[in-house]
C-alpha cells in the first residue's frame, strides 16, 4: 500500500487545481476569456516545453530580440491561468499567450493560432517534481520523488490528471489552426521545429529564417537549452532575490502584474524557505526518468499509460517509453 506523507500547497477553482500562490479570480478570468483573431496561444501540460516554445515564437517574431528581464517575458508571453485578464490587457505585442488549462476548458476561436506541446509521461512528472519541490510556494522543498510520483499517478498534481490533459490536446491535433508538437522530436531536430513553428506563424516568417542564414543561427542558438538555462534562469533569481543594479534598470521599463504582487505576499506570509537558485530550465533534456523511476512505478505507470491511451495511436509516439518493464 502507498501512503502520501506530504503533498504539496494546492487548491481547487472551478474543478481546476492550482498551486497555493495562484489567485482564483484570475484562473477564472482566464478560463472566460475569449480569444482574439491575432492570438498565438501555447497550450501545454506543465513541463512539456512550454517556456522553450515560447523562446522560439518570441525570437521568430522579433527577428532575434532577446528577452531582457523577467518582467518583460511576462508581459511578451503571460501565463493567462497566472495574470488573467490583466495580462491580456498589458501584453505587449506581438507577443503568446500561455496556458496549461486543457483545451477543452477554455472558449475556442478557428481564428486564433494554437501550438500545442505533448511530452512523454515519464519525463514530464521528474521534471514537475523538481519545479513543485524548488518553488516555495509549494512548500514541498522536503517532498521526495516517490512523493510526488503518487501523486503524478494518481492526477491529484496542479493542472490535473497528465492523461486527461494529454487526450485533450491530441484529440484537437489536427484542426486547421492548430500546430502540434512532441517535445523528443522537437529535441531530435531543433532547427526544423524553428522552421517549422515559422511556417505556422506565417509564410514570411518562414521566408525571413530561409533567406537569412544568420538570423537563423542566432535563434537557434538563443533557444538552445544552454542559453536558455543562463538567462531564463538568471530572470527567476533576480526576480526572487536581490537584482544587481543594471537588473534593477532594465525591470523599471515594465509596469508589475497585480498576480506577481500577491504572490510575493503569500510566499512571505507563509515564511516559506526560499531556494539560492531557482532552475526554472533544469536539464531540458529526454530520458532524465531513467535517474529516478523504479521498476515499479514504470509498471504502474505504464499501467495508466495503457489504460487512458487504449483506441489511440498516442503509444506510437513514445514506442520505447516502458523498455525497462517490457516482458522478453
Amino acid at each position: 500500500m502507498y501512503t502520501i506523507r506530504k503533498m504539496p500547497a494546492y487548491q481547487d477553482v472551478n474543478n481546476v487545481r492550482l498551486g497555493g500562490g495562484f489567485t482564483p479570480k484570475f484562473l477564472e478570468e482566464a478560463i472566460q476569456y475569449e480569444p482574439r483573431d491575432d492570438d498565438i496561444i501555447i497550450l501545454t501540460f506543465p513541463k512539456s516545453g512550454t517556456t522553450w516554445t515560447q523562446y522560439i515564437v518570441h525570437n521568430i517574431l522579433t527577428k532575434g530580440k532577446p528577452l531582457t528581464s523577467l518582467k518583460e517575458y511576462n508581459l511578451r508571453c503571460p501565463i493567462i491561468d497566472f495574470f488573467g485578464k490583466e495580462g491580456i490587457e498589458l501584453m505587449l505585442r506581438p507577443g503568446t499567450i500561455k496556458t496549461h488549462l486543457p483545451f477543452h476548458v477554455k472558449p475556442y476561436s478557428a481564428k486564433a493560432k494554437y501550438i500545442l506541446v505533448i511530452r512523454n509521461p515519464k519525463d514530464c512528472c521528474v521534471s514537475f517534481y523538481h519545479h513543485t519541490k524548488t518553488f516555495p510556494h509549494y512548500q514541498f522543498s522536503e517532498g521526495t520523488f516517490d512523493e510526488y510520483f503518487e501523486i503524478f499517478l494518481n492526477g491529484e498534481n496542479d493542472w490535473g490528471d497528465y492523461f486527461d490533459h494529454l487526450l485533450s490536446l491530441y484529440e484537437h491535433r489536427n484542426l486547421p489552426n492548430v500546430l502540434f508538437l512532441v517535445y523528443e522530436e522537437m529535441k531530435a531536430d531543433h532547427e526544423a521545429t524553428v522552421l517549422n513553428i515559422a511556417k505556422f506563424l506565417g509564410q514570411e516568417y518562414l521566408d525571413m529564417l530561409e533567406n537569412d542564414a544568420n538570423l537563423l543561427k542566432k535563434i537557434l542558438y538563443q533557444t538552445s537549452v544552454e542559453y536558455m538555462r543562463n538567462h531564463v534562469n538568471k530572470h527567476f533569481n533576480g526576480f526572487c532575490h536581490k537584482q544587481n543594479k543594471e537588473e534593477k534598470q532594465k525591470d523599471q521599463n515594465f509596469p508589475v502584474h497585480e498576480a506577481i504582487k500577491l504572490l510575493q505576499e503569500y510566499v512571505e506570509r507563509i515564511k516559506a524557505p526560499q531556494p539560492k537558485e531557482f532552475p526554472f530550465i533544469r536539464k531540458g533534456v529526454v530520458g532524465d526518468w531513467k535517474n529516478h523511476f523504479s521498476k515499479d512505478q514504470s509498471k504502474r505507470l505504464k499501467a495508466k499509460f495503457d489504460e487512458k491511451t487504449k483506441g489511440t495511436d498516442i503509444p506510437n509516439i513514445w514506442p520505447e517509453l516502458f523498455y525497462d518493464v517490457l516482458e522478453n
